[in-house]
């Protein structure tokens, strides 16, 4: 059934995200699943893949990424450095889609680059990372505007702001000539003050089944412009992911972004 496609290890794949990029993968006409990924300790090992019943999930991430043509990583920030080191070893391209990595994680992986062709992003939705340039050339236009994000997402996320957030911030900060790290405001609480001219406000709310909601705020005197990307489902980032990975093959080494992606023409329907 797979053909000529090429195989994607997939790590993490009995995750939210994993399965949803599994199904996607069962029909794609670029690649297939070819490796199962998922911990030691994980329930699911040696169970087969529902939308891929020939494979069965498996421990050995060397193996899986040796066998495989290119890997996705939907895992745990805990988990980031075995799976890069194992990629970088059998020299195949890696897309990250795992989330809240800290600096030092970013750093890593932006490292990991002059080794093999590696792809992160905070957010796989190519939508959020055209959201993300629009937010900076706005921010570049209405520089005397006030800029504040607001996220919106699902009862069970653990981290707050988003990553997607935080990545917005990065765009618009930047744009300005700065950094979310001194400029932005992330709680508003009690007597406040007048807003700091110059910060960046980004607030979360958290409710419901909502994949997730992020809309980019420039208010002026008068007016304002609000820019906004609604997710109605995970089949967005998972697409996006696998798009990503088809844009890595024969691709040289080196650091990647899905901005990459959208200016290279490949985000097109395939």
């Amino acid at each position: 059934m797979t053909g000529g496609r090429r195989k994607v290890a997939l790590v993490g794949a009995g995750g939210r995200m994993g399965q949803e990029i599994a199904e996607i993968l069962h029909s794609d006409p670029v690649l297939s699943l070819g490796a199962a990924i998922e911990s030691e300790e994980s329930r699911l090992i040696g169970l087969p893949v529902t939308s891929a019943p020939d494979l069965v999930y498996d421990a050995d991430l060397a193996r899986g990424a040796m066998h495989c043509d290119v890997g996705i990583d939907f895992s745990s920030p805990e988990g980031l450095r075995r799976s890069v080191e194992g990629f970088v070893a059998a020299k195949k391209p890696l897309v990250i889609g795992t989330t809240g990595l800290t600096q030092e994680d970013r750093d890593f992986v932006r490292e990991m680059g002059s080794h093999i062709p590696i792809l992160w992003s905070p957010n796989m939705s190519l939508g959020v990372n055209l959201l993300a340039i629009l937010a900076g050339q706005a921010a570049r236009a209405l520089g005397e505007f006030d800029a504040e994000i607001l996220e919106i997402h699902h009862r069970h996320k653990k981290d707050a702001p988003s990553g997607t957030a935080l990545f917005l911030g990065e765009a618009v900060a930047s744009a300005r000539n700065g950094a979310l790290s001194q400029s932005g405001v992330f709680v508003r609480h009690g007597l406040t003050g007048e807003r700091e001219p110059g910060s960046i406000g980004v607030m979360a709310l958290r409710g419901g089944d909502v994949p997730g909601d992020h809309t980019v705020f420039f208010l002026g005197s008068g007016e304002r412009l609000e820019l906004t990307h609604r997710a109605e489902s995970r089949e967005v980032f998972a697409r996006g992911a696998v798009r990503a990975a088809a844009f890595l093959l024969g691709r040289p080494t080196g650091f990647y972004t899905m901005a990459d992606v959208l200016l290279s023409g490949e985000a097109e329907d395939r």
